[in-house]
């Protein structure tokens, strides 16, 4: 046994010297690979870890302590009417309108709380994919056909996959249903109003602070655009409101934090990031130094962060070596994919899935690339699969998935999303 354990580590050395030694620096597609994957880890860290990842990480560390096993188990549980289960997962895309890496700290928070396999895979797919700001945006530039079907694709491919993860795992499933039906009945800690007002004010911070500029300087989404600093104050001040009346922590020194905030974004108006770090640096603090629940919450979104956010910027950093940004290549020609995904066939349906499943699409993005791979001979059909893989699944969410329900079912449950998206886009093709 220690001469095997003792063959595996020289394995890896020699493995690891081997690469080093022939390490291709100074050819240009591999130092371009690198420049990229440091340049999109530098765009995701800027972009989303500030204003998606860290209320994401609060709201599920909010979910393991104050949303109780049996609440989740109701709704989303192994035990819950599937009607009901499916119906909440499935349209909650409408309400996040998060992408693939910013959904998984909601997900791992669910799971673990007891939900289903079936309506949790649902509410992991639809999170990302169902997003109305990113499906109108699809009508508008891609044309109304292809945006009505991807809305219809990715509710559709919420339940279905869903489903599939249910009936493949059925035996797991019935295991966890006879544990939940032996769990007690917990009390009830405060009214579910203050609940709902406390995760709204939670959701609401998330959704504004990451809203879209539309493509239009006109109109509603607009509007919201132009005053979505001001929803998300507004939303921030009620969330303080909840944390001095409900639980616990002081209002002086809530305000002290609301204030610097104030200050630092007017200081620095066109650096709005600058306050937001400011406020979730501040509620850290105070919460993490206080004994109650709050700290309790605080514990559980700091679990949260050292699990996932490592590993996100992992697979950021490898998916931009590989696949490079939007408009720059990585190690892989952009020819390649052009190449791949022209016209409608098995093919070019397949490799289309399969490229957007492990590319990375922050929110709205996916559009305008599809519109230059379009633009490049790219047929409707692998365009749809494309939209229904993409922003759903990325190499970075693969690893964190990973390390959250194992690589068996991680495994699975990507391949269903890359074979249902491809037979989506030769259907959508074929008929158009």
């Amino acid at each position: 046994m220690e001469w095997k354990r003792e063959g595996q580590s020289l394995a890896w050395i020699i493995v690891a010297f081997a690469a080093f030694f022939w390490l291709p620096v100074g050819e240009p597609r591999f130092d371009q690979g690198l420049i990229e994957a440091l340049e999109l880890t530098k765009w995701y860290t800027r972009e989303h870890v500030i204003l998606c990842l860290i209320p994401a990480f609060f709201i599920a560390g909010a979910i393991s302590v104050f949303v109780s096993q049996n609440s989740v188990m109701k709704y989303l549980g192994a035990r819950a009417p599937k009607a009901v289960a499916y119906g909440v997962a499935s349209v909650s895309g409408t309400i996040l309108a998060v992408c693939s890496c910013t959904v998984l700290p909601l997900f791992a928070g669910i799971w673990r709380m007891g939900a289903g396999l079936g309506p949790a895979t649902a509410f992991l797919y639809s999170g990302p994919a169902i997003n109305v700001l990113a499906i109108v945006l699809t009508a508008r530039i891609l044309g109304l056909e292809l945006g009505i079907a991807r809305a219809l694709g990715a509710v559709v491919f919420s339940v279905v996959i869903g489903l599939a993860m249910h009936l493949i795992y059925r035996r797991e499933e019935q295991i966890k249903l006879q544990e939940q039906l032996h769990l007690p009945e917990p009390q009830a800690t405060r009214p579910l109003w203050k609940t709902l007002l406390y995760f709204a004010a939670m959701i609401g911070i998330l959704i504004f602070a990451n809203w879209g500029k539309p493509a239009e300087t006109t109109g509603l989404w607009a509007e919201i655009f132009a005053l979505r600093w001001w929803f998300t104050s507004a939303f921030a001040v009620g969330l303080a409101l909840t944390l001095s009346l409900w639980f616990g922590l002081a209002w002086r020194k809530l305000t002290a934090v609301g204030l610097i905030t104030a200050a630092l974004a007017i200081m620095f108006p066109h650096e709005p990031m600058i306050a937001f770090l400011t406020a979730a640096v501040g509620l850290s603090l105070l919460t993490a130094a206080h004994q109650g629940e709050a700290g309790q919450w605080f514990a559980s979104t700091w679990t949260f962060a050292k699990q996932i956010l490592p590993l996100l910027l992992v697979g950021v950093l490898v998916s931009g070596f590989l696949l490079g940004r939007p408009g720059h290549e990585g190690v892989i020609p952009s020819t390649w994919i052009q190449w791949a995904v022209g016209g409608n066939s098995p093919r070019a349906n397949f490799c289309a899935a399969l490229v957007g499943a492990f590319m990375y699409f922050a929110t709205l993005t996916e559009v305008p690339i599809l519109q230059g791979l379009i633009g490049s001979g790219m047929g409707k059909g692998p365009a749809l699969a494309l939209l229904l893989a993409g922003p759903a699944l990325s190499l970075p969410s693969m690893l964190v998935l990973r390390s959250i329900m194992g690589i068996q079912k991680t495994v699975v449950y990507c391949a269903l999303v890359v074979i249902m998206a491809t037979l989506s886009g030769l259907v959508y093709g074929a008929w158009w």
